[in-house]
């Protein structure tokens, strides 16, 4: 899960922005499985485990108005996985703005109108963050240590019997 979370770090340093937001947006579905007791994550639990994790990042305003839920994570991310949008049909907003970096100006976490802005390596990297440190805690219970040997992993050597001598993910 480690070199998942690496490569997705890493492609929000170049400028392949769809591909780190896509990558980024599947980390709770993965986290969320692996806590459960049968390994798969649902609507329910990619909700929670944003709600727990990722959303305190995302507040608002003196009194820290919550202005990211998991609510409106998940609509966003069945929206931009299955149909390309950034108009979540879930959540408080009509539309969610990622801001590409730009010398000088760093827009993030603002309303505007009906619409959340976001700075895109910023979301990418707390993402990230707080997965690895939910993979610190998570590492050592029943339900991790059952559900990981299923996670993909990278065989330098292949994986024998299937293919053997070259680097495969499987």
């Amino acid at each position: 899960m480690e070199e998942y979370l690496d490569q997705v770090r890493e492609a929000a340093k170049t400028p392949l922005y769809f591909l780190s937001l896509g990558a980024a947006l599947t980390i709770p579905d993965m986290c969320a499985g692996m806590e459960s007791a049968d390994g798969q994550s649902k609507q329910a639990l990619y909700r929670a485990w944003v709600d727990r994790h990722l959303a305190p990042r995302y507040t608002a305003g003196p009194g820290h108005t919550p202005s990211f839920s998991g609510e409106d994570c998940y609509g966003l991310r069945c929206d931009f996985l299955h149909q390309g949008y950034l108009q979540p049909h879930k959540g408080v907003y009509k539309r969610i703005i990622f801001i590409e970096p730009h010398k000088g100006l760093r827009l993030h976490n603002n309303v505007i109108n009906d619409a959340l802005n976001i700075d895109v390596t910023t979301f990418v990297n707390d993402m990230v963050d707080v997965a690895e440190s939910w993979l610190a805690a998570a590492r050592t219970s029943p339900n991790f240590i059952a559900n990981y040997p299923k996670f993909m992993q990278r065989h330098e050597a292949g994986l024998p019997p299937y293919i053997g001598g070259i680097p495969v993910i499987a």
